[in-house]
């Protein structure tokens, strides 16, 4: 059935398989149809969703109004998928707290603080990062009305963040590594496995393919910022991915579930949340395993500029990684010098005693 529907949304959502689901709304930002696509019983529920929603003054004169047209601007149309999915996701909440609110009260100051405290009430619901990220779309349709002159004053401009996002002090421990590997399964284990090796993003590590194996290194094009990385693996996993490799065609994936299916990123997520869970390890995320990789590095007497060449940071974002760790109490790095400089003093003492005395 060709979907002719008028304002109907489509989104096609990329699996880490390659293909792509799509999924059907009754227009841009709102509901999800939950019926099958070509039946009568899809048309029915679009039908049902949508009456009403296009007579002249459904929503003139309020936010609504301004997040509508917002959607339908080349300033939201133009932007990646992916971001249109987030923006779309928070905006729902934005319309059902203030989408009634008339846009004359927009331009009193007063409304500022209403905002704030909405973001508090948020971050106490659902954490800061999360409020931060519903605030800043709610300010970006704003400045969007403003800049058109449909709000004379935008009282929502630029607002500072209450979460912060860096999480340069979490690593994987030896310990949280080893508690985490008892109860996950080899299937899960490879992904982290890779992960704390290579330093690379979930969804990089998810989509590797054998072609990007040549026995000894993976080559990888970073999903952000494009960089191309080179990672030589430990013999051990080398052995290990020798071993999946057989019987596998240069396009297969590399990482795959149990039923031998490639992993979606949701999936994957939710199954390592489950070994985590297991594990009784709560405040570590995959995301983690790139800066345990640069501690790791550094700890084995990695110097910055290599560690970077393999794990795609910026030069500051590792000494930043580092330095958390080296100031939080960290021993590691320092021991890892003291025993380079008892090497060496240890080499100079044997050539000292090696030399014979002059006649």
């Amino acid at each position: 059935m060709k979907m002719t529907l008028k304002g109907l949304h489509t989104v096609s959502r990329r699996l880490a398989s390659g293909g792509t689901n799509v999924h059907y709304y009754a227009w841009r930002g709102g509901p999800k149809i939950e019926a099958k696509p070509g039946t009568p019983a899809f048309v029915a529920e679009f039908t049902e969703l949508t009456a009403g929603r296009d007579k002249p003054d459904h929503h003139d004169g309020t936010l609504q109004a301004l997040i509508n047209a917002y959607q339908k601007d080349v300033e939201f149309t133009n932007t990646k998928a992916v971001t249109q999915r987030g923006y779309i996701q928070r905006i729902r909440h934005i319309e059902a707290k203030f989408g009634k609110m008339p846009i004359k009260v927009l331009n009193d100051p007063r409304i500022h603080g209403d905002f704030l405290d909405w973001r508090s009430e948020v971050a106490t619901e659902c954490g800061s990062r999360e409020a931060d990220y519903r605030i800043t779309v709610l300010a970006r349709i704003l400045s969007w009305a403003h800049n058109r002159r449909k709000i004379t004053d935008n009282h929502l401009q630029r607002p500072e963040r209450i979460h912060d996002g860096s999480r340069v002090e979490f690593v994987w421990t030896d310990d949280d590594i080893e508690q985490f590997r008892k109860v996950a399964d080899d299937h899960i284990d490879l992904p982290f496995t890779l992960g704390l090796e290579t330093g690379q993003r979930q969804l990089n590590i998810l989509c590797f393919r054998w072609s990007a194996y040549d026995c000894t290194h993976l080559k990888v094009k970073q999903t952000k910022g494009g960089t191309n990385v080179s990672v030589k693996l430990y013999a051990e996993t080398r052995d290990r991915l020798d071993r999946l490799r057989v019987g596998k065609d240069s396009n297969d994936f590399i990482c795959l579930t149990s039923r031998g299916t490639p992993w979606t990123s949701d999936g994957f997520k939710s199954s390592f949340g489950k070994a985590k869970k297991k594990a009784g390890i709560g405040n570590l995320t995959f995301h983690d395993t790139r800066g345990t990789a640069v501690v790791n590095l550094a700890s084995a007497g990695s110097t910055i500029p290599e560690i970077v060449s393999i794990t795609g940071h910026s030069l500051k974002d590792a000494n930043t990684i580092l330095n958390a760790h080296y100031l939080g109490g960290r021993t590691e790095l320092g021991d890892a010098a003291i025993d380079k400089s008892e090497i060496q003093r240890a080499a100079k003492k044997a050539r000292k005693g090696q030399r014979k005395p002059s006649a």
